[in-house]
């Protein structure tokens, strides 16, 4: 048995604590663009190749993103490890015994979220939309994190570690193009405090 167990009420709060919602997004854009954003982010996964081609034929305004959503998408795992190494800087013992991210499981579960994270910034992106955000799904991960105690200060440091290294990888002219995607979050989890 692990030090660690996952209450039912944990595991509810995760399957409502989903932060994305294309609801709004119905207004300016064809149903069919709209499913394949939903389908991955149902499948909790990045939007493909084939997924990017599809809606660009849809839409062809989203064009100019697709390169910036490819170098985030195929660069997560090195953007993820930034961001945990300033986590780690800015909270040298938070892994540590006694630590906001300790046990292992712990840590595991931050990184993670941290991919997710950057995953549904890429859907708002893709869709030119700030109001990527469900409240009702931030309330389940407000609730969430309180429940877990989550330490929220590194949430945010990683979050910022995140925005930092995306926008290090795009080209000078997106930056602040995409920079407001990431705000948006930022913005959204200072309020759990």
């Amino acid at each position: 048995m692990s030090e660690f167990q996952i209450s039912d009420k944990v595991r509810e709060l995760i399957k409502k604590s989903r932060i994305v919602s294309f609801a709004n997004w119905q207004d300016i854009y064809d149903a069919q663009l709209i499913e394949y954003l939903q389908a991955a982010d149902d499948q909790g996964r990045y939007l493909t190749d084939a997924d990017l081609q599809e809606m660009q034929k849809l839409e062809p305004t989203i064009a100019k993103y697709i390169p910036t959503l490819k170098i985030l998408r195929d660069q997560v795992n090195a953007i993820v490890n930034e961001a945990r190494a300033e986590v780690l800087q800015a909270f040298p013992e938070i892994t540590q015994m006694g630590g906001g991210l300790y046990p292992s499981i712990r840590a595991d579960a931050c990184w993670r979220d941290f991919w997710h994270f950057l995953r549904c910034i890429t859907y708002a992106i893709a869709g030119q939309r700030a109001d990527y955000l469900s409240e009702s799904g931030l309330q389940y991960m407000n609730s969430l994190y309180q429940e877990l105690q989550v330490p929220l200060d590194a949430m945010l440091v990683g979050l910022e570690g995140i925005k930092t290294a995306c926008l290090s990888r795009v080209e000078s002219d997106r930056r602040s193009e995409i920079a407001p995607y990431f705000d948006c979050l930022i913005e959204q989890l200072k309020q759990f405090a």
